[in-house]
């Protein structure tokens, strides 16, 4: 039977290893990670989480959308990961976009923005853009387009209602027309691929 000595000389740790194996009480717990600044712009994957629902009226398909049958609100639930090395690579969001509402279309036509902001993003269009080019690069043929995609996020923070804690939330892409997009893109440029783009074929 294996036994744990706490007499372990310790003066021959270093960076997580020691002389006997490896040494994790230096670990951060398990979900405790430093909140991303107020504005950090950085490039992100999404990950859709299915929620099961369709409506084919609505184009819904595939099972990416999700229902809350306590609200009746449509909207896909996604996890945003941190790309770009560094402190905060790897590092997960979590956020809703917004599909459909029973109460106001206000949160359908946020989510209907933040959808072709992500697209204008990972395809390297300016959100002024209404070439033919940029025209076809916002469209999808289902939300499964929408998962894997990489785009530039500016990252914001706000109060969890439930637990009162700090969070970062994604509510905004960002485009190749602003400042900020230089430096984080994928180098995609619209125009500038030898080849046609699968979302333009």
């Amino acid at each position: 039977m294996m036994t744990y000595n706490n007499t372990t000389n310790m003066s021959h740790t270093y960076n997580g290893l020691d002389h006997n194996g490896l040494d994790y009480n230096d670990a951060k717990p398990q979900g405790v990670f430093d909140v991303i600044p107020k504005g950090t712009v950085a490039r992100v994957i999404m990950t859709i989480r299915p929620g099961g629902y369709d409506d084919p009226q609505r184009n819904y398909t595939g099972g990416w959308a999700t229902l809350n049958p306590n609200t009746g609100s449509i909207y896909l639930s996604c996890e945003y990961s941190v790309l770009e090395q560094g402190e905060y690579y790897g590092q997960r969001i979590w956020g809703f976009i917004g599909l459909h509402s029973p109460k106001s279309d206000v949160w359908a036509t946020m989510g209907r923005s933040m959808i072709r902001g992500i697209l204008d993003s990972a395809r390297g269009f300016s959100s002024k853009d209404e070439s033919i080019g940029a025209k076809a690069a916002r469209k999808i043929k289902g939300f499964g387009d929408l998962n894997g995609i990489e785009f530039v996020a500016r990252i914001d923070v706000e109060k969890d209602k439930d637990t009162d804690e700090l969070r970062n939330v994604i509510k905004a892409a960002v485009t190749k027309d602003q400042k900020d997009y230089a430096g984080h893109d994928s180098g995609y440029y619209a125009g500038t691929s030898s080849s046609t783009a699968s979302w333009a074929r």
